[in-house]
């Protein structure tokens, strides 16, 4: 499909810890891959790896964004308009996202992953296994109840429970309508 040459596209896809986001975004390029839909993918969660934080950005805000720019504009550079987008609080930070591609033009989906407590709690205990799975899964569910109070107006919502990667994917898939 021709997208023009300044049509740019973002999938935000974020929710708690456990919900699946990097197993539905790999999923998610993959199916792109089949219908030979130009596209990208971030996992968000190594855009602000740095310790200690700089000075003056201890929430990591600002390197999250330079980094997010930087590998935008390589993929730009190849051509891409399409960029997957994953982590824990993007449906949030559309506005920063948006700026690192260039800013506006920029058409954003967003989806919000849930699952279900037990759900949580058993995906994290088989990907846990040091000290912290007890304060893992309380601050995941704390950020899921803050994502579900402030997702924007227009955030598709997605359950994950009892349901495979592929067909969630199909869903997220429909719902930005690449």
């Amino acid at each position: 499909m021709d997208q023009g040459p300044a049509r740019r596209e973002l999938l935000l896809i974020g929710g708690g810890s456990g919900v699946g986001k990097s197993s539905v975004g790999w999923e998610v390029s993959a199916l792109l891959r089949e219908a030979g839909t130009a596209h990208c993918l971030i996992e968000g969660d190594g855009m602000d790896q740095i310790h200690p934080a700089p000075e003056g950005d201890p929430h990591r805000t600002a390197v999250t964004e330079r980094n997010i720019a930087a590998v935008w504009a390589n993929y730009a550079a190849l051509g891409q308009r399409r960029l997957i987008y994953t982590n824990t609080v993007s449906i949030l930070e559309a506005p920063k996202i948006v700026r690192a591609m260039g800013g506006g033009g920029v058409r954003v989906t967003r989806v919000l992953l849930t699952a279900g407590e037990g759900v949580v709690r058993q995906r994290l205990a088989r990907r846990e296994t040091g000290s912290q799975l007890g304060v893992h899964v309380e601050r995941s569910l704390r950020m899921a109840r803050r994502l579900s109070d402030e997702a924007p107006a227009g955030t598709v919502r997605v359950g994950t429970d009892g349901r495979t990667v592929p067909d969630i994917a199909a869903e997220v898939l429909r719902a930005a309508a690449w």
